[in-house]
């Protein structure tokens, strides 16, 4: 194995990362289970394997998998509508199966399709929702459940309403560590010798700061304590017997009930999209521009899940603001997934009361970090210059509808507009109209480029009829590829029947032969050139009939 290749050659930096994400992702698996119906410990299970299996599987660098906020109202849904946790976990197999599939058959390529502003526009809308849902937490309040991407809340709230409604609920203590903590993580990456510390990352100093702060407000009998309720909550197993009882399996005897199909298909589909969309922001964060395949992903999710539903776990896609996290915490390749994945199953086996002293308002700074890195304003600025229709206007509203819906239908709002514009973009830059302060005399070039489709039609047609009378025009198709028939047919009336009515003289340049517009320039040169080849091999032949040969 090369150096290139060997995990543990950023062990440093990837340990440091690592930590960051399993510090952030504790409670998420947590949240995400609460709020799907499922057994705590099946999101600590998923996050394990997730890290794990799919870390060492994936070549994603910086992707982190785990259990899925989007996933969430399916897994409810689907647990109610089953009665089961173990049917759910049977549908949860033939989802990875189905993954496993679409693996093989090169489902991935898909995601060469999605634009680079979409997923921007994804990424900065993720940053504002991270923000804005981590915002209570930082005061103290916490009916939202951790992890919840999506726009409509649990608790009635939505995510703007959410941030008034804190005002009744402020706590003194979590707003105090909030802002220590943001101002440790703040404060590590501007002095100098702090940065040079790459081994301990400043998360976990804000983490250890938060616990002995709130321990401080403990002892000293202050109204300034965090309250249990505001902190990590993860079951702590006492006995063999508690442990074992963590361990759910699927129940195969549902394996004829339909519904149990239509979940599977459900969850591999959503999970697939969900983890493409993932991978290609991962890649877009990538520095050293390092790129997933994407088919090896999709197996490797769907052997992930597998895994997960047997072992009890929810099921699992490549995860934004882990992913995220990831990268901001400075991760250098997979094994940074792979080190959180370990420290979910080691701590929760060892320590599981240590971690329940962690206030959730230090993790909410950690990720509000986060989200400003994914929404900065910077990336905004940059659509903006680089183009204000084609590549602005598709960022933004995938950026809004991310923010006002969720992540599939934002990107998937994003796309729709992409298309149109592109069709829209298509249908004016399939050809070059070059008049400039046209005076009588003038040329008028028309320069049709590579590929020109039916849906440019109504443009040309509308630009032919606009060319004044007694006038010369020059149609160029020498760099053209494709010309629709609906367009030559265009061209070919404007040339025989409107060009005499108006005359205007038309000069045509560079179409094909098989186009059969005989008075092409193109056209002409290359019947001219047959014409002379058999004029000069009829002579040939006759030569040679009478005897003369050539040395």
């Amino acid at each position: 194995m090369t150096k290139k290749n060997n995990l543990f050659t950023n062990l440093n930096s990837d340990f440091a990362s690592g930590l960051v994400v399993f510090l952030v992702a504790l409670p998420l698996c947590l949240g995400i289970a609460l709020a799907s119906g499922a057994p705590l410990f099946s999101g600590i299970i998923s996050g394990i394997v997730g890290g794990v299996i799919v870390g060492f599987l994936s070549q994603s660098q910086l992707s982190v998998s785990g259990p899925a906020a989007g996933l969430t109202a399916i897994v409810l849904s689907a647990i109610t509508d089953l009665g089961s946790f173990n049917a759910f976990l049977l549908a949860v197999l033939l989802a990875g199966i189905f993954q496993l599939i679409l693996g093989f058959i090169k489902a991935g390529t898909i995601s060469n399709y999605f634009p680079n502003n979409v997923i921007e526009g994804m990424l900065a809308g993720i940053g504002v929702i991270i923000i804005l849902k981590q915002i209570p937490h930082a005061f103290g309040y916490d009916p939202d459940f951790e992890g919840d991407e999506s726009f409509l809340q649990i608790d009635g709230q939505n995510s703007f309403s959410e941030l008034f409604h804190v005002l009744n609920h402020i706590q003194l203590g979590s707003i105090i560590i909030a802002l220590v903590s943001l101002t440790i993580l703040i404060l590590w990456n501007k002095i100098e010798f702090l940065k040079k510390i790459k081994l301990v990352p400043p998360a976990l100093i804000a983490v250890i700061v938060s616990i002995v702060l709130n321990e401080y407000f403990i002892k000293s009998g202050s109204n300034l304590v965090v309250a249990k309720e505001h902190l990590v909550s993860l079951p702590v197993p006492k006995t063999l017997e508690d442990f074992r009882n963590i361990i759910i399996y699927p129940d195969f005897t549902f394996i004829t009930n339909p519904k149990v199909w239509i979940v599977a298909i459900t969850i591999a589909v959503v999970a697939s999209i969900e983890t493409l969309l993932c991978i290609e922001a991962a890649d877009r964060m990538d520095k050293q521009n390092r790129y997933t395949n994407t088919n090896i992903e999709l197996k490797a999710q769907g052997i992930g899940n597998i895994i997960s539903s047997l072992l009890g776990g929810l099921p699992m896609t490549s995860v934004a603001v882990r992913t995220s996290a990831n990268n901001a915490a400075g991760a250098k390749s997979k094994m940074s997934a792979i080190i959180h994945g370990l420290l979910l199953l080691v701590s929760v086996i060892l320590i599981p009361s240590i971690l329940n002293k962690i206030p959730l308002a230090t993790l909410a700074a950690v990720l509000i970090l986060v989200g400003y890195k994914l929404a900065n304003p910077k990336t905004i600025k940059h659509f903006w210059e680089k183009d204000k229709i084609y590549q602005f206007i598709p960022f933004i509203f995938t950026f809004i509808a991310v923010v006002a819906t969720d992540l599939l239908k934002g990107v998937a709002l994003g796309i729709v507009i992409n298309i149109i514009f592109i069709l829209i973009g298509n249908s004016k830059r399939a050809y070059n109209f070059k008049v400039e302060d046209y005076h009588e005399g003038d040329i008028i070039h028309i320069d049709l480029a590579q590929e020109v489709s039916f849906l440019n039609k109504s443009a040309i047609k509308d630009t032919l009829n606009k060319i004044p009378q007694n006038s010369k025009v020059v149609i160029n198709a020498s760099a053209t590829v494709y010309i629709a028939h609906d367009v030559l047919d265009l061209i070919k009336e404007f040339k025989k029947i409107k060009s005499k009515d108006m005359n205007i003289n038309v000069k045509l340049v560079g179409f094909k032969e098989a186009y059969k517009l005989e008075n092409s320039e193109g056209y002409q040169n290359t019947v001219t050139i047959v014409q002379k080849y058999n004029v000069l091999k009829r002579k040939l032949e006759t030569i040679e009939n009478k005897g003369i040969t050539f040395n």
